[in-house]
């Protein structure tokens, strides 16, 4: 009979010690694929939403500021040798090295106008790069297609009395506002935006650019070099990322895989402990057959053998369960813990296979000292027992 042969036999005999081995081992690698899997998604997410929403790089005009204080009164601060970022400029920003990772680049003109009774900030944009940009936006009506439209934000719109289909007058010019935003609680509510070109004739700023929004694709985008490589083709404009709120985030999945990675650890112990102690039982039970098998010739090493392919073989089924119940309950867990509803389960193949390996190398290594106590029996005292 050949050793592969008399370890199945040996565990199908004892389906109850099997059942436990595997399921100590099983929880052990449900929990590591459970959270990596959560993270990893987790992470996945947030980078999409990078991807599709809002900018992570600005560029405004380079100035000089000087602040002003009195008595420890701060008495605000002076803004002198301002500079424009001419709109031609921005061509250049395609020409960097990192230009594939660039999703959008949303060119704005801002100013002050009067509405009416009201001041009111008036911001030129170019509709289909903003619109790309700023996916989340959902607008009463429809986005400006001529130059002659506006688009109000909710507040704006309260404050000048106006609905979609009404008409506004700015510096002797009739608009119509083809849209008003629903509220998005951040700045866009009191604004009135206008198209690109038209905005500048009214500001008087044709040809000229207020600030830039750039989103870059940020999984795994380098936005740190690209800033850099942006500041070189634009020296007298001001280049930042404006990602603290993401990386922040990112941060606190870091930590989470770590704390993960040390629950996961501490699992995969007491799975090993279980194993030890099972297989250690399970050696001193099979004294007589132990002695049986070295008295018809099985040498020390055959003996090893087949207490460590028992092992193996319940470690091959401990991971393959493992993952699929830790991928089982990452599945029902993700939605409440992710930011969005639709955030996707990461499938990671590499994954598996390092489960299923991580569980028959504890399974293995939990029972080497069993396996070395099993080779050691004297056959003789063995034999005794019969």
């Amino acid at each position: 009979m050949r050793l592969h042969n008399i370890a199945i036999n040996n565990l199908r005999r004892r389906k109850l010690k099997t059942a436990f081995l595997t399921v100590g081992l099983m929880v052990g690698i449900g929990t590591i694929v459970t959270l990596l899997t959560i993270t990893k998604s987790m992470s996945s997410d947030i980078e999409r939403k990078m991807d599709e929403f809002g900018a992570n790089i600005l560029i405004t005009p380079q100035s000089r500021d000087l602040s002003m204080s009195y008595g420890g009164i701060s008495l605000g601060g002076v803004t002198f040798d301002q500079r424009e970022i001419r709109q031609a400029d921005l061509a250049r920003i395609k020409t960097i090295p990192n230009s594939g990772n660039i999703s959008a680049v949303s060119p704005k003109v801002l100013g002050g106008v009067r509405v009416g009774d009201r001041d009111i900030l008036l911001v030129g944009v170019d509709f289909a790069a903003e619109l790309r940009m700023k996916q989340w936006w959902e607008i009463f009506g429809e986005a400006p297609e001529s130059e002659s439209e506006l688009l109000l934000g909710s507040d704006a719109a309260r404050a000048l009395h106006v609905i979609t289909g009404d008409s506004v007058e700015i510096k002797g010019e009739k608009f119509k506002v083809s849209g008003v935003l629903e509220q998005t609680g951040s700045q866009d509510d009191a604004l009135v935006f206008a198209p690109l070109g038209k905005a500048q004739k009214l500001l008087g700023k044709e040809g000229m650019i207020t600030l830039v929004e750039v989103a870059a694709l940020c999984a795994g985008c380098p936005v740190g070099d690209m800033v850099s490589q942006i500041a070189e083709k634009l020296p007298d404009a001001k280049v930042s990322a404006i990602q603290q709120v993401v990386e922040s985030r990112l941060h606190a999945l870091d930590q989470f895989r770590n704390f993960s990675y040390g629950v996961a650890g501490v699992v995969v112990f007491i799975g090993a402990l279980i194993v030890f102690v099972t297989m250690m039982g399970s050696v001193n039970e099979r004294t007589t057959e132990i002695g049986v098998f070295r008295a018809i010739g099985f040498r020390k090493g055959h003996i090893m053998r087949i207490v460590l392919l028992e092992a193996l073989l319940v470690g091959l089924l401990a991971g393959l369960l493992g993952y699929a119940s830790g991928m089982g309950a990452a599945k029902l867990t993700l939605p409440f813990m992710a930011e969005s509803e639709n955030a996707a389960l990461v499938w990671d193949m590499p994954l598996m296979f390092g489960s299923v390996a991580l569980s028959m190398v504890v399974g293995i290594v939990a029972s080497l000292y069993p396996a070395l106590q099993a080779s050691r029996m004297d056959p003789t005292e063995a034999l005794r027992a019969l």
